[in-house]
């Protein structure tokens, strides 16, 4: 005759048990962490998003060379943009919390962060000919550089190029 050690019930919390444990096992193994937020980029009904760029982002705060690098790169998420659209930029939260500045091909274009977590600006805004009268670019760099509010360090660097079409 056999006895049963555990009512049905027991053996299913303890089964359900058993996998969650499994599960947060299996998350640890693989290195687990909190993803970066993300940044998007909107003009008509398409958008781009995306994490900041690689080695670009640090919650205790980037070295300064480390962020002039990330600004002065190259690439990012291409947007084609036509002078006519809107531009419709948004942050996490978490970002806007911090605070967050444009730069265009590597230099500041505001000079104070924001602090929403949603703006709209005209295209034709990235696209106008130079102080020296010189020919209008076809594309921009923009970066969306996330900063600590408390310490001011520079936490990411979000990237993306404006296409003009």
């Amino acid at each position: 005759m056999t006895v049963a050690f555990f009512s049905g019930k027991a053996r299913r919390a303890g089964v359900a048990l058993g996998a969650v444990s499994a599960g947060l096992l299996v998350l640890s193994a693989c290195g687990w962490t909190k993803p970066t937020p993300i940044a998007t980029v909107t003009v008509g009904s398409d958008s781009y998003n995306t994490e900041a760029a690689d080695d670009c982002y640090d919650e205790g705060g980037l070295k300064e060379s480390r962020v002039q690098e990330c600004l002065s790169a190259k690439g990012g998420k291409a947007v084609d943009v036509s002078v006519d659209d809107r531009v419709r930029f948004g942050v996490d939260p978490e970002i806007a919390e911090n605070g967050w500045t444009l730069f265009l091909d590597g230099q500041r274009a505001e000079q104070e962060p924001y602090t929403k977590s949603y703006r709209s600006i005209g295209a034709s805004a990235f696209f106008s000919a130079g102080q020296m009268g010189g020919a209008a670019p076809d594309s921009v760099r923009v970066s969306i550089l996330e900063t600590d509010a408390k310490s001011k360090k520079a936490i990411g660097v979000y990237r993306f190029v404006l296409k003009k079409v």
